[in-house]
């Protein structure tokens, strides 16, 4: 009976060393958790930082550009030789920017300074719809019109111009026709009064500034262009 404390000593060590060794072992795979999540983060974080690199200098021509452009597989993002850029330019030929429609009144006639009209005069009043087209003409655009430095571009555009003006026929009607008494009516007036018609429509398009606003419109589809190209910084004047 003397030797049970004995005995319950020693229990109550091989029970604090089992409980010991349960705690180090239950913590012990959470600190492997916790290192291998902390090495992913550190990963992915350092993949990321090293994909914006190589996305912000491929395609240049300094030695970062080379190293990016041959880690992505040696891809060209776009053609940065002046010449090709002008070629993609021209392509368009005319770029029509800007259509005006208008209705008119043009009045046509023919006059006898001496007898009345009542008997010799001949007048047509016409309701025209007419058209004018403007816009630039690329083929005419210039190799030294297109500096490419890098990833920028600048280009000058040749001038606005317009392409067309033209009466619909369709549409235009005659609204009044007189014919003096002693005359027949003159086959070839309704076609002077359309060409009279022509120009005031071009010079009515003209005040409205349809030149400067082929220009602006030609000027946003180049630069629209030039960045589907791959240009990052473009100027067009």
């Amino acid at each position: 009976m003397a030797d049970e404390p004995v005995v319950d000593e020693e229990r109550w060590r091989q029970y604090q060393v089992a409980r010991e060794q349960r705690i180090a072992y239950k913590e012990k795979p959470r600190s492997r958790v916790g290192a291998v999540l902390l090495g992913l983060l550190i990963f992915f974080v350092l993949g990321g930082a090293g994909a914006v690199w190589l996305l912000r200098h491929v395609g240049n021509n300094d030695a970062a550009g080379k190293v990016a452009s041959y880690l992505l597989g040696g891809r060209e993002t776009f053609n940065t030789s002046a010449p090709d850029v002008v070629n993609q330019i021209q392509r368009l030929n005319r770029l029509e920017t800007v259509s005006y429609s208008v209705d008119t009144v043009v009045e046509g006639k023919h006059q006898n300074t001496v007898l009345p009209d009542l008997l010799f005069g001949d007048r047509l009043i016409l309701v025209v719809h007419g058209q004018v087209i403007a816009g630039v003409d690329l083929s005419q655009l210039k190799p030294e019109q297109v500096k490419v430095d890098g990833r920028s571009v600048t280009v000058d555009l040749p001038p606005s111009q317009i392409f067309t003006t033209k009466i619909d026929t369709s549409k235009t009607k005659v609204f009044a026709r007189t014919t003096g008494l002693l005359v027949q009516a003159d086959p070839s007036l309704e076609m002077n009064t359309q060409k009279m018609a022509e120009t005031q429509i071009l010079q009515a398009a003209s005040n409205d500034g349809i030149l400067d606003t082929a220009r602006a419109n030609a000027r946003l589809g180049m630069e629209s262009l030039l960045r589907g190209l791959g240009f990052n910084q473009v100027t067009v004047h």
